[in-house]
């Protein structure tokens, strides 16, 4: 049992060795080499694929059978794509890899300062013109609660005019008395003005939804595209500037660059290894597990910009959560609160009977309780989404230190030409400063005597008589 298992790992170690191995040479000399690149394509182009699949249906809202053309048709070509060219499956594996290099967090930035901005600033604006609606809608009410203690002062007088008509009965004479009363407030201008406030209101809030809709839109839809768009243009920059600029990010000591070394030491040529103090500070060995000052250095370049875009958001965040608990607290306050009554009380004496009693009071609201305002929060929907964000960005900064040496080794596995060129440029460089350093310190040695005889030439003579005796 135990031999079977070690000869099954061993298979599937070599498996995998020759899986890389044809994945990045391209070499297809055989079937089973040739059926095992077409396999790894057909699942990266699977897995790709479906990422696309899930961007229209979700994101674009295209019918199913559309999305799922449009996406067998993209994974087909890219299986032939990444079948036929070598390129095409180096920029797919940097694609990967990339996602915890700058770009991507540049992206995942923008991607989270669009989701502060398009939700919780949407909803701080929508907040406010709800409190400015209530504010309306309960100086409406006002108006009709203002009218009413006008209706109880034309009852009570109708009331004293049919009182008259009793008291001015006198048997003999009869007077006939009729009171006529009928109330009007002039509210025209004040309606208009409510009128206008609340159609410049409706307005407003109709024009930055709409903006607000808009650049929502515009960012669900495009974003992904154009992220996407960028980020293989910056891969496919930084390939061009590996096979062409012999000094882009030649900083580091690789596998090819020992054997090369070795190469020369066994040929009796100068070598460069062990490498000094100095060089250790400036070259990195590739691949290496123990972060260096420049890396360290470099991580904290990276989180710089993500601690500065996180202050930003909690402050978007913070105003809006603030201005819901004054909503709420105000809407809370204003609803605890008891109508006042207003006593309107009438007393009549006369010398046949006295009238008194409280027949035409009423009670007042300060604020209407249909007109109370309902905020919402919307502290979960963003909250849940930046946090996400900022755990992706975490690792990515505790990851991009290396990332950048994966991206080296990656592309010195898909191109070993230009690898060779750039060991032989970076070994060159390492000698040709080698040889510029001793030149400066013989320079120095031999300046030493020379400025002692400039500035000493009596004893500098004495020592060479002593010399010549």
């Amino acid at each position: 049992m135990l031999l079977s298992w070690i000869t099954v790992k061993q298979s599937l170690k070599d498996v995998g060795f020759q899986a890389v191995d044809v994945f990045t040479t391209g070499k297809r000399d055989g079937f089973r080499r040739t059926i095992l690149l077409l396999l790894i394509c057909s699942v990266s182009s699977l897995l790709l694929s479906s990422l696309l699949l899930l961007y229209l249906l979700f994101a674009l809202d295209y019918e199913l059978a559309v999305a799922g053309g449009i996406a067998a048709c993209f994974g087909t070509l890219l299986t032939v794509a990444l079948f036929l060219s070598k390129r095409v499956r180096c920029l797919g594996t940097l694609f990967v890899i990339s996602i915890f290099m700058k770009k991507s967090r540049n992206l995942l930035l923008t991607a989270g300062t669009s989701l502060v901005v398009l939700k919780n600033i949407r909803n701080t604006l929508e907040n406010l013109s709800l409190l400015v609606r209530s504010m309306i809608c309960n100086l409406k009410a006002k108006k009709a609660s203002i009218i009413a203690p006008f209706t109880n002062y034309v009852q009570m007088l109708k009331w004293i005019g049919d009182m008259l008509k009793g008291v001015t009965n006198l048997g003999v004479v009869r007077f006939d008395s009729e009171l006529n009363v009928s109330p009007r407030l002039e509210s025209e201008e004040f309606r208009q003005r409510l009128a206008g406030a609340e159609q410049k209101l409706n307005e407003t809030v109709k024009y930055a939804q709409a903006l607000m809709n808009t650049v929502s839109s515009v960012t669900d839809r495009m974003f992904p595209a154009v992220s996407f768009l960028l980020l293989m243009m910056f891969i496919a920059l930084h390939i061009k500037k590996y096979c062409r600029d012999m000094k882009y990010k030649n900083r580091f000591i690789s596998s090819k660059f020992v054997h090369f070394d070795e190469k020369q030491k066994a040929e009796g040529k100068t070598h460069v290894l062990p490498l000094t103090a100095e060089e250790e500070q400036l070259y990195t060995f590739i691949p290496s597990a123990r972060p260096t000052t420049r890396e360290g250095k470099a991580m904290v370049k990276f989180g710089i910009p993500v601690v500065s875009h996180f202050v930003a958001w909690v402050i978007f965040i913070t105003v809006d959560a603030l201005l819901y608990c004054f909503v709420d607290i105000v809407t809370t306050r204003l609803s605890e609160l008891e109508p006042f009554h207003v006593p309107l009380l009438m007393s009549i004496k006369t010398h046949l009977f006295i009238i008194a009693g409280d027949y035409f009071s009423y009670s007042v609201t300060l604020f209407e309780k249909q007109c109370l305002p309902k905020p919402k929060l919307l502290l979960y929907s963003s909250v849940i989404p930046l946090s996400a964000i900022l755990l992706t960005l975490l690792v990515m900064a505790l990851m991009a230190t290396k990332v950048s040496q994966l991206r080296l080794m990656v592309c010195e596995q898909f191109f070993p030409t230009a690898a060779e060129e750039r060991v032989e440029y970076l070994h060159g460089k390492i000698l040709r400063k080698r040889f510029k350093m001793r030149k400066e310190k013989n320079n120095c040695s031999l300046s030493k005597p020379s400025l002692f005889f400039f500035f000493f030439p009596v004893l500098s003579g004495t020592v060479a008589l002593r010399i010549i005796v």
